[in-house]
């Protein structure tokens, strides 16, 4: 297998009207219909060129408000998010320490929302917020948290009935435990945080902190808790990594847990306006993605501008999330979720899809060595028609993902799906993601130079796990 990237000229590959590809690559008749629209505001096409029956809706699903570190009334934001052309929003205020502890008593100015978290009466108003401005077939609102350890890292659940935080699920570990709250105390944060951190780097839990946390996760919230068992569970959410690689512990470093591997269904690799397929690679660590998939989660690759102002929803260049639904409802948006059948990205308005051998993308792809295709769907509306545009062909690698190939292509006329083949070979590795580019801006600083010919990256399409 060749291991550069190969730039494969625009004659060698082909050009299809939407249906006309083989296998499961079909036209999905229109789908919902009604108050959300068959174009979003770029007048981009929300019907699936390769995915049956399912339509894109657009998501940002990490929010803050007032309830934590945000600086929005939380009342407001849903509308906000609304407004901009969202369908699918969550708010996902951080969970420090408030599930059994107040900290207002050691804050001086009595602003202590930051390091306490959210509470029982904020948690509990956050999901009268969502049910009031859920409208099924319309606009979808989610609660949702963000399990906020300063040294483990961050974690959002939605869709659970109870939350938890890190106090309650990590305080009794060693290195990774309580220290880990000394990011936070006023005043002496700033002075302790790097010795905290060097710490966890110099010894590894090798993923002891995350246990506690991923044994409510996997704990049925129906259950009564049993001796020893203070708290109900979160059987009933689903999960994400957020900002993977900030936090210096990296979620014990990625460490697999099979019983929640299922609803573990995110990796964040837009967050505002970073591209964490990068992070760390400048301090001599490995690229998070890489590691993260490497371990064995499945997880799709997320957008979110984890938004702390009060300009929800509007900002262009940040992190969102295209999802492919079969209907807009929360049990609709919940499905997409666990079928890994989403993309990230940077700009308001776009449409990216993929298949790999007419897999959909977030599926299993037998293959053991030879050619893969893959068919891409990409559109931005009519002004964008003929800009150049890369798909990099990424597999595992280190520090970064190797890219295997690069396919020079440009946004076709709406309708038209991109084809091209790339040889794969599964002893290489055991997912690829596609990313798309745009070669006419610079890329990232950190990245690679065999990165840089292909200038930014704009959005990631789940990732195809391959199986001989």
């Amino acid at each position: 297998m060749c291991r550069t990237s190969l730039l494969m000229p625009i004659s060698r590959r082909t050009v299809l009207k939407a249906g006309a590809a083989s296998g499961a690559l079909l036209l999905a008749r229109p789908a919902l219909a009604g108050p959300l629209g068959p174009r979003n505001e770029f007048a981009t096409s929300r019907q699936s060129r390769l995915f049956p029956g399912t339509a894109l809706v657009h998501a940002d699903l990490h929010n803050h408000t007032l309830y934590s570190d945000g600086d929005g009334d939380p009342a407001a934001a849903f509308a906000s998010m609304r407004s901009a052309g969202l369908d699918v929003a969550a708010l996902t205020d951080h969970a420090t320490v408030s599930k059994a502890l107040s900290v207002e008593a050691l804050c001086s100015d009595g602003r202590c929302s930051g390091a306490e978290g959210i509470d029982e009466a904020q948690w509990a108003a956050s999901g009268e917020l969502a049910d009031a401005a859920n409208v099924d077939h319309s606009f979808t609102a989610i609660r949702g948290f963000e399990w906020s350890s300063p040294t483990l890292g961050h974690m959002n659940v939605w869709f659970s009935q109870d939350w938890v935080d890190p106090l309650s699920t990590a305080g009794n570990t060693t290195g990774e435990g309580l220290a880990q709250y000394l990011h936070d105390v006023p005043g002496l944060g700033p002075s302790v945080a790097p010795a905290v951190d060097a710490a966890v780097r110099a010894f590894p839990s090798n993923g002891a902190g995350m246990k506690a946390f991923y044994d409510w996760i996997d704990r049925d919230p129906a259950q009564v808790p049993a001796a020893g068992v203070l708290l109900s569970g979160g059987g009933d959410g689903i999960v994400g990594f957020n900002h993977p690689g900030r936090e210096t512990g990296r979620f014990g470093y990625f460490t697999y847990d099979a019983r929640i591997a299922d609803r573990v269904v995110s990796l964040e690799v837009f967050n505002r306006g970073e591209d964490y397929l990068f992070e760390g690679l400048d301090t001599g660590m490995r690229s998070p993605i890489a590691e993260c998939l490497d371990k064995g989660w499945r997880v799709g690759l997320l957008g979110v501008t984890d938004e702390h102002g009060t300009d929800w929803g509007y900002p262009d260049g940040k992190g969102r999330a295209g999802l492919y639904v079969r209907q807009l409802t929360r049990e609709g948006v919940r499905e997409a979720m666990l079928s890994r059948r989403f993309f990230s990205t940077r700009l308001r308005g776009l449409r990216f899809g993929a298949a790999a051998n007419g897999r959909q993308m977030g599926s299993t792809v037998k293959q053991r060595k030879g050619l893969m295709r893959f068919t891409v769907d990409v559109d931005r509306g009519v002004e964008f028609v003929g800009q150049p545009l890369d798909v990099q062909v990424l597999m595992t690698g280190s520090p970064a993902p190797r890219i295997v190939h690069t396919e020079r292509i440009a946004y076709p006329a709406d309708g038209e799906l991109i084809s091209f083949e790339a040889p794969i070979d599964v002893e290489d590795g055991r997912w690829v993601v596609l990313r798309l580019t745009d070669p006419t801006q610079p890329a990232d600083g950190r990245a690679p130079s065999e990165y840089a010919s292909s200038g930014t990256g704009i959005a990631y399409a789940a990732p195809f796990f391959l199986e001989p």
